[in-house]
């Protein structure tokens, strides 16, 4: 049994390879074809042209490679149609992946589609299920919450897990490890500081969230304050963070993140998948994110849901304090992370959450390479719906 894979980014690379593990593993002598990272290609993909052509974000990237995308769609379809796999299966990434499905059921009508991600539109957009569903079948959801999304656009859908699920965070004794190298003391509040990995949002957080600190530790005697960053963003980091009234420990590599992560009492975080990772440590957090302001007046004018943190979202709550756009403001988020960092209701509201959202999103349970290939295998001995 063949199939044929797309991933354009590192994230799709991770999913796609676990997918091909437990495909490999319930259908032994399954081959694979397709475009994938170096991690897909550890499972034995032959990837057609490197992953990282299709790793482009905004349109000053995407532009000048414009001929060339449309190119590698083509040549992507016109393969597809060739090798006549039992699904194509598009990891993410859909305005590459969507386009090389729509042409490939175009030269051969019996394909059949699965689409690894399900986008979000129960945030914002809801309208890009409805344009999905004419050349996808299937869909394999992160969310426990989604399939219901996709099904009303009429694909079938099976949550299948998310990969944070099989995660393992860095012991108690990394963490302890952690505080002694950097002088921490074991019972020193640290506070994780995570203004995004973007440099718009660096630049429209770190004054704020420095601001924040500043004003947590005028309550909160002897706070530290540690930043895991990358490594191409360390210098501009220090520069906005010279000022703080608390210096920030600044951090990079994926030990001392880990370390930091266990190590943490509490987090002051951009919006984004960190508060998944913040989950799996355990740490209660206070999400915050602003935008220019065009995207703002725009994003929240589409925006369907009155929270957009994914614990508040699996867990059913709003245990996680969320400060958006004009609420992104130092004293109040200064006041909800001291409140987090006392022992009370607040606190422990967060931590049920986070354990409840880690069940949910398929801790303990059968890895989401697996899920998702149980679903894929499913999926392709269905009656075709056209």
């Amino acid at each position: 049994m063949r199939f044929f894979l797309i991933a354009g980014e590192p994230s799709g690379d991770a999913l796609g390879a676990a997918l091909m593990a437990g495909l490999r593993d319930l259908s032994p002598g399954a081959a694979f074809d397709g475009i994938g990272g170096p991690l897909m290609q550890g499972q034995g993909l032959t990837s057609r042209f490197p992953m990282q052509e299709l790793t482009l974000m905004g349109l000053t990237e995407v532009l000048p490679r414009y001929f060339h995308l449309k190119r590698r769609i083509e040549e992507t379809a016109q393969a597809v149609a060739a090798e006549r796999p039992a699904a194509l299966i598009t990891i993410d990434s859909p305005d590459f992946c969507l386009r090389v499905a729509r042409r490939a059921r175009a030269l051969w009508p019996d394909l059949r589609v699965i689409h690894y991600v399900a986008p979000s539109v129960w945030a914002w957009r809801p309208g890009r299920a409805a344009k999905m569903a004419p050349v996808v079948d299937h869909v394999l959801a992160l969310l426990p919450f989604e399939p219901p999304y996709m099904q009303a656009a009429g694909m079938s859908c099976d949550f299948v897990g998310h990969p944070i699920a099989t995660a393992t965070p860095a012991s108690p004794d990394q963490a302890q490890a952690f505080r002694g190298a950097h002088g921490i003391a074991a019972d020193a509040p640290l506070v994780l500081c995570l203004p995004g990995s973007r440099r718009g949002e660096i630049g429209r957080l770190t004054a704020r969230f420095g601001e924040t600190l500043g004003l947590v530790a005028t309550q909160v005697p002897g706070l530290r304050v540690v930043l895991p960053t990358l490594d191409n963003l360390r210098a501009e980091i220090e520069t906005r963070s010279r000022d703080w009234p608390v210096q920030p420990l600044i951090v990079t590599g994926a030990e001392d993140k880990a370390a930091a992560f266990a190590a943490a009492d509490a987090a002051l975080a951009a919006s984004g998948t960190v508060s998944l990772e913040l989950a799996l440590n355990a740490v209660p957090m206070v999400i915050a994110y602003d935008m220019a302001p065009i995207s703002r007046w725009i994003i929240l004018r589409m925006l369907l849901t009155d929270t957009v943190t994914l614990v508040n979202l699996v867990s059913e709550t709003r245990a996680v304090p969320e400060f958006i756009a004009a609420n992104c403001r130092p004293a109040p988020m200064a006041d909800a992370l001291v409140d987090l960092l006392r022992d009370g209701p607040a606190r422990q509201a967060q931590l049920d959450a986070m354990a409840l959202t880690m069940q949910r999103l398929g801790q303990g349970g059968e890895p989401p390479g697996h899920r998702a290939a149980r679903s894929v295998l499913a999926a392709i001995t269905a009656p075709q719906p056209r």
